[in-house]
């Protein structure tokens, strides 16, 4: 009786698991497709060129 009860209570210790591995998964592929999308465009080098002039503007 014991063991049945112990199953019903702790049958899905693992999802939270696997829940959060497809938050990760699915946040990668966004930020994946973001990168390409940007990349085919000329915003990626645009947005690079400005950072890299703004930081380097601050260390002078």
């Amino acid at each position: 009786m014991l063991r049945l009860l112990h199953r019903i209570i702790y049958r899905d210790r693992g999802q939270g698991t696997v829940e959060y591995v497809l938050v990760i998964l699915a946040a990668a592929a966004i930020a994946l497709s973001l990168i390409a999308w940007i990349s085919g465009t000329n915003l990626f080098s645009g947005l690079f060129g400005t950072v890299l002039k703004k930081v380097i503007g601050f260390a002078k």
